[in-house]
């Protein structure tokens, strides 16, 4: 879809979804089958080099633990995978009072927003409530509660700029969720169009110092799982795409819940979410 048309239906949504959760499954199955041979090739040699029994012991002492694969892709959920420190069960990264990610409160209004960062109509949504939710964060009794996806992929020509980008966030709430928030915001300011190749790493590396993230926390944005070409917070991005189809049986961003209730008014003016949000607050 591009940037200038009107809001997919849910119907059209969820065929979108389904096409491109197709198409994520077909490159991780390239990707999968080129690491399976690769891997076989490295156990063999070592055994052969280790030969009989030690052989055999040192290959099932090195066995790879649960792997992110294309029979995964549709099932696997937050809790299989490796999750930001921050990052709730339900695959949520709160943000409250201080403007930290994974800050809680008990009582407080939970505003849900399930975003993409390669999403046009969550721009939309950006500019029209960001600084909405951070004063009605910042005033006490609102936590925000941010889902972050990758679905849009095949929308990046192959960059694969919704999985780069969350999984810079992610990195950041992991290791400095103080400037969480602040990256966030930062990569809905300097949004690329939807169709292009998105940011590149280094450009999505320059948004975040130019938020105080530290280099050693952005040198982890292109990190791999050991022996795989994925990055660390990839099968976690999946799995949000999985927990999403599961609670509200649609994958489709911008969405927004309200204390687990959808809202339903306009999500593209300032001032009918701060509402409903303000109303819930009572």
């Amino acid at each position: 879809m591009s940037s200038t048309s009107p809001r997919p239906s849910k119907a059209e949504r969820r065929d979108q979804a389904r096409e491109q959760a197709r198409k994520m499954r077909e490159a991780q199955r390239k990707r999968d089958q080129r690491n399976k041979i690769a891997a076989i090739s490295a156990v063999v040699v070592a055994v052969l080099a280790l030969g009989g029994v030690g052989g055999w012991l040192w290959m099932q002492s090195n066995q790879p633990g649960i792997a992110y694969t294309a029979a995964d892709v549709d099932t696997i959920t937050p809790a299989d995978t490796t999750a930001p420190s921050t990052a709730g069960e339900n695959g949520g990264i709160p943000v409250g009072q201080e403007g930290v990610a994974g800050e809680t409160e008990d009582g407080n209004v939970v505003v849900s927003v399930y975003t993409d960062f390669m999403c046009p109509f969550c721009g939309q949504f950006e500019q029209a409530n960001a600084d909405e939710l951070a004063a009605l964060r910042a005033g006490g009794g609102v936590t925000v509660e941010y889902h972050l996806l990758s679905f849009l992929d095949a929308q990046s020509r192959g960059a694969e700029y919704s999985t780069r980008a969350g999984n810079a966030a992610a990195v950041v709430a992991d290791q400095a969720p103080e400037q969480f928030a602040d990256f966030f915001s930062a990569l809905f300011e300097d949004q690329p169009a939807e169709g292009s190749k998105g940011l590149s790493d280094s450009q999505i590396a320059d948004l975040a110092r130019s938020v105080d993230v530290p280099d050693d926390v952005i040198d982890q944005f292109t990190t791999t799982v050991s022996n795989q070409d994925w990055r660390t917070f990839a099968p976690w991005l999946q799995a949000n795409v999985n927990q999403m189809r599961t609670d509200l049986g649609q994958v489709g961003t911008p969405y927004v819940t309200i204390d687990g209730e959808q809202f339903q008014g306009d999500l593209y003016s300032t001032g009918p979410l701060t509402q409903a949000i303000q109303a819930a607050k009572g």
